[in-house]
């Protein structure tokens, strides 16, 4: 008797699937990206408006992935989505930059951050303390526990769906928790501020020369790629729909509860900051209050927040906050990777060994593939460098999936489709104008990262010719 082959497991829930949505944006930039934000655009109303622009269009794009979400609920995602509206070329392509760049590039980011805030806790962990010197590459303590942590969580995840979503609600649940917390403590303390310096902070100090025209479109379309990066991985659980119960309305239904939350907890969160930071700041300033947002130590601005209301002793539990959030973040990024690579591997378009299903119903082989070349990244570049080459991509590819919501429409006029896209064409199609928008400032303000972004992608072209043909 031959034994059967090994499936998905439909395991995930709408609770779950909600998780791995919130989980996996939820990483360590909203508690950075908030310096450099604010050193771009230079006053707090608009530090705001670049956090909720982000939120906004999040969500838009939720409710139009959603419907594509629920019209193929297939593993792989967008990596499907695009092959069916315009060609395999765009389905490999998305696969290719996905492994190459943002979804192997995210996770080392993370985890680097996860590492820099481990040291924290313990000293030993620090890019100072070198253990192997190779020239160009020098190999430290921070790069260990970093690789350590991606190492950790694959193997988690190797040994099933349901070992990997435990570990995902555990973490999100946990960090909800801790943010619920960090917004009502900080509320409090600017309570009891007085009302006027409360609003001088809110919304009129820290003002530099003012900007406005293209000079002010610019600062803020720079700035997106912070937000947009501490918003981005929310689509993950769409790589997983093989694996969710009832995935034509979870999915859909997940996406938006999760997108909705978390750009609502992110919006509070900036919204402490500057009611207890100034956000104009000198970068050798004797205390928090003289650095304010812009040149918190490190760009830690909760650590800046929090250490103003209890103390030294908040530098420690905010990288303990830090460390379980980026923990987390990667688990969920990393389960619903190998989804994609399993996917292409199907239809010939990577290696052949990832698209098995181990005994367990997951794609073990994607996933250690990933895990290899994320590792490689940790070693050659560091968070910022990343966080800009994966959002140029990331956004890229928002644009191309939210407009293949309006190809399919066309082309497959009487597919099934449990769920249509909110707000359909008006949404999607503001969503389009914004994202390119903002692409055409970045190319043009941030070519150092940006053109190599676009150079990845295409790259993929004369590959996928080549594989085509092995």
């Amino acid at each position: 008797m031959t034994k059967a082959n090994p499936t998905f497991h439909r395991s995930l829930n709408l609770l779950d699937a909600t998780a791995l949505v919130m989980g996996s944006m939820i990483g360590s930039g909203i508690f950075i990206v908030s310096a450099d934000i604010a050193r771009t655009v230079g006053s707090p109303g608009w530090l705001l408006v670049v956090w909720g622009i982000a939120g906004i269009l999040t969500v838009f794009a939720a409710l139009s992935y959603g419907e594509l979400a629920a019209m193929m609920p297939r593993a792989g995602g967008i990596y499907v989505y695009l092959r069916e509206a315009y060609s395999p070329l765009f389905g490999f392509l998305y696969g290719w930059t996905l492994f190459l760049v943002i979804q192997c590039g995210t996770i080392a980011a993370v985890a680097m951050a996860f590492g820099k805030y481990f040291g924290v806790l313990i000293p030993w962990v620090s890019d100072k303390n070198v253990l192997v010197d190779f020239g160009l590459i020098k190999f430290n303590t921070t790069q260990l526990v970093a690789i350590a942590s991606i190492l950790l969580l694959t193997r988690i995840n190797s040994r099933g769906v349901e070992q990997g979503k435990r570990v995902q609600n555990i973490f999100t649940l946990s960090k909800v928790f801790i943010l619920l917390l960090f917004i009502g403590v900080g509320t409090a303390y600017a309570g009891h501020l007085p009302a006027k310096m409360w609003e001088t902070a809110a919304w009129n100090g820290g003002h530099q020369t003012a900007i406005a025209g293209w000079a002010l479109l610019v600062a803020v379309g720079t700035a997106m790629v912070g937000s947009l990066f501490s918003s981005d991985a929310w689509y993950n659980i769409t790589f997983a729909s093989d694996e969710v119960v009832n995935p034509k309305r979870n999915i859909p239904l997940s996406l938006f509860l999760g997108t909705l939350g978390v750009g609502i907890l992110y919006l509070l969160i900036n919204l402490v900051y500057i009611c207890i930071l100034p956000l104009q700041g000198i970068p050798d300033g004797t205390d928090v209050m003289a650095r304010g947002i812009q040149f918190a130590s490190e760009d830690r601005v909760a650590t800046a927040a929090m250490q103003q209301i209890l103390g030294q002793g908040a530098v420690l539990i905010m990288a303990a906050i830090v460390v379980v959030s980026t923990f987390g973040c990667n688990n969920g990024i990393i389960l619903s990777g190998a989804r994609v690579y399993y996917a292409m591997a199907k239809d010939g378009l990577f290696f052949k060994q990832a698209a098995r299903l181990n005994e367990r119903g997951v794609p073990a082989v994607g996933l250690w593939v990933q895990a290899g070349w994320c590792l490689v990244l940790c070693l050659s570049g560091s968070y910022s460098q990343l966080l800009d080459y994966i959002m140029m991509a990331s956004i890229l590819f928002f644009v191309l999936t939210i407009l293949a919501v309006f190809v399919l429409r066309i082309k497959l006029p009487n597919a099934e489709r449990p769920y249509k896209s909110f707000g359909y064409p008006v949404i999607p199609a503001l969503y389009i104008v914004v994202c390119l928008v903002i692409e055409v400032i970045l190319l043009i303000y941030k070519p150092d990262y940006t053109w190599p972004g676009v150079i990845i992608v295409l790259s993929g072209v004369p590959v996928y010719y080549l594989w085509k043909k092995s």
